[in-house]
């Protein structure tokens, strides 16, 4: 139980720093002439702002009852600790340059005079090793396998399992948000416009990878 307070507690307080941040960077009064071109209305970030919160704060809780499984499981006797494999160190590098990538973007997107170039450029990024990322996971994945380890073979294969494949589904509903920025780019739209999306998401990578370090030492310190 303790284990998933401070699990909880780490990334609820992460969401409410950048939703508090968000808040004061917006000026709802503040008329964007892109966006009213484009929309017919100001561009007003507080309600992604907070929509994008509310659905950290469920991921969070979902998280946090599977860490709390988690360090109740391994208490009973049938509990065999896992060697987690090694390309997960790899993998975790791919995700902090992943999120490198989307602030590069996001740091010039908020600068209006700077070409979508460096914003697209920062975008593949964050893309390609978010995917390399993916990829790494489904050769852990490969890798136990081989080694004849299976979900009914050991409970804490089995949570290594629920715990990749859902943080691996979250990454994949971010890089379709993920695809349609780099789309709007390529289509020459104002780089204005694309503001929202990325900066959301930036955030969202952010907390994801914050998920992903507290699931990877939890594994590796248990």
């Amino acid at each position: 139980m303790t284990i998933t307070l401070i699990f909880l507690a780490i990334i609820m307080a992460t969401v409410i720093f950048w939703l508090l941040k968000q808040t004061f960077n917006v000026e709802p009064w503040v008329s964007d002439e892109v966006a009213d071109e484009v929309s017919g209305a100001s561009l007003d970030l507080k309600p992604q702002a907070i929509a994008l919160t509310t659905f950290m704060a469920v991921a969070t809780s979902l998280f946090a009852l599977f860490a709390s499984a988690y360090s109740l499981r391994m208490e009973m006797p049938d509990w065999r600790p896992l060697n987690e494999p090694f390309i997960l160190w790899m993998n975790s590098a791919f995700l902090v340059l992943a999120s490198i990538g989307y602030q590069w973007s996001r740091n010039n997107v908020a600068k209006t005079d700077i070409g979508s170039k460096k914003v697209l450029n920062g975008l593949i990024v964050a893309g390609t090793f978010s995917i390399l990322f993916l990829i790494g996971q489904l050769l852990a994945w490969k890798d136990l396998s081989d080694q004849g380890m299976f979900a009914s073979t050991n409970p804490a294969v089995a949570f290594f399992y629920v715990f990749t494949a859902m943080h691996g589904l979250h990454l994949l509903g971010g890089l379709y948000v993920w695809a349609r920025s780099v789309m709007k780019i390529q289509k020459n739209q104002d780089i204005r416009v694309v503001r929202t999306s990325v900066e959301l998401c930036t955030i969202y990578w952010h907390f994801m990878l914050l998920v992903w370090m507290l699931l990877f030492g939890l594994m590796i310190a248990t």
